[in-house]
């Protein structure tokens, strides 16, 4: 278990500390439920009245909060606390890791190129001519086909699924159930019968990436498709052939973006949203969740489109409403006239009067 005396995670976080230096931390806890050993975090003023009740050993806060800090309790006070957070969860982070050795049971192609201190689990396929870079971990059950590279510090936890030629960069992370390079959907229509076009693109992740349990990006038809440095994508999302992501988006479980659509850098796609093909999507745009995206977005902001759960009773109301919007629309066009032609009598009587 790692363990840290305060003033050495004061150290790490360029922290200003308050209270007892030598307090030893063994892992994190939100205020409301902390003990002895633990340290948690305020980042919402809203939480503030559990600041004066946690029973943390230490706590995260900027410098407006230390007066609300509960007596005993020790500080590290910095700038932003949230990501002070994650910094030190981190640290102290005990994830069991992905795998230990090569296990008997894998099945390692006499082809492949190992890095120092490979790990690969029970039952997993390493197929012929795979490059898995220093302390890469693959999982127990994994498939990683042929030519597919595995760059240093990744883990490929277990059962996941790297196709052929899949090209994965430094200290990434894919979860359990993803599959990267799967065919793209791609077919012509010839008369009725559906004749498929082979997907010779690959798929490629930057540095830094995350990918959530079961999701699925698929390889381009023919140019790649391109996932950027430090862009983390959400459980069961599914990116089809030729998108391009740039780095560090985020993108939220369950959303869908249809093929050769291109998001730019530092965006932020919330769950449930679905992406139209060929849509391009500038750098910073913020998509809340369940939009739907039918157009390109040229312009940094926030985009939704979702329509809010209310009662049954007030959706039905607005549901009746909704179908009359036509023929409103046509009553309102038909007064428009009516008025023009009024308008233009009244005119015309001005004008003889005159």
């Amino acid at each position: 278990m790692a363990r840290f005396i305060l003033s050495e995670l004061a150290e790490r976080l360029g922290a200003q500390l308050i209270g007892d230096a030598d307090c030893q931390i063994t892992s994190t806890a939100t205020l409301e439920n902390a003990q002895s050993g633990q340290i948690s975090f305020l980042s919402n003023s809203k939480y503030r009245k559990f600041l004066s009740e946690t029973a943390a050993s230490a706590v995260l806060i900027t410098q407006e909060d230390i007066s609300f800090v509960a007596p005993g309790v020790a500080a590290l006070v910095v700038a932003n606390p949230y990501t002070a957070f994650a910094r030190v969860a981190q640290l102290l982070d005990n994830t069991p890791a992905v795998a230990c050795g090569i296990h008997p049971t894998a099945v390692v192609d006499d082809t492949v190129v190992l890095g120092d201190n490979v790990a690969i689990g029970a039952n997993a396929v390493i197929s012929a001519s795979v490059q898995l870079g220093n302390n890469v971990q693959v999982g127990a059950g994994c498939f990683i086909g042929e030519q597919a590279s595995i760059a240093d510090n990744s883990k490929i936890w277990a059962n996941a699924t790297v196709y052929h030629r899949v090209r994965i960069g430094q200290r990434c992370i894919v979860h359990s159930g993803a599959v990267l390079g799967a065919d793209g959907f791609g077919f012509a229509n010839e008369r009725g019968s559906w004749l498929k076009i082979p997907q010779t693109g690959t798929v490629i992740l930057g540095d830094d990436t995350e990918i959530g349990a079961n999701t699925t990006i698929d390889r381009g038809a023919i140019e790649d498709t391109i996932i950027g440095n430090n862009v983390i994508i959400d459980n069961q999302c599914q990116i089809a052939h030729n998108v391009k992501i740039g780095d560090h988006t985020a993108i939220a479980g369950c959303t869908v973006v249809a093929g050769s659509t291109k998001i730019g850098r530092y965006c932020i796609i919330g769950g449930a949203v679905v992406i139209n093909g060929h849509m391009e999507i500038c750098d910073g745009a913020n998509i809340t969740g369940m939009a739907m995206v039918m157009k390109p977005i040229t312009e940094k902001g926030i985009y939704s489109s979702g329509i809010p759960a209310t009662t049954n009773q007030e959706w039905r109301k607005n549901t009746a409403k909704l179908r009359q919007i036509d023929q409103l629309y046509q009553r309102v066009k038909q007064l428009e006239k009516q008025l023009a032609t009024v308008l233009q009598a009244q005119d015309a009587d001005h004008q003889t009067e005159e």
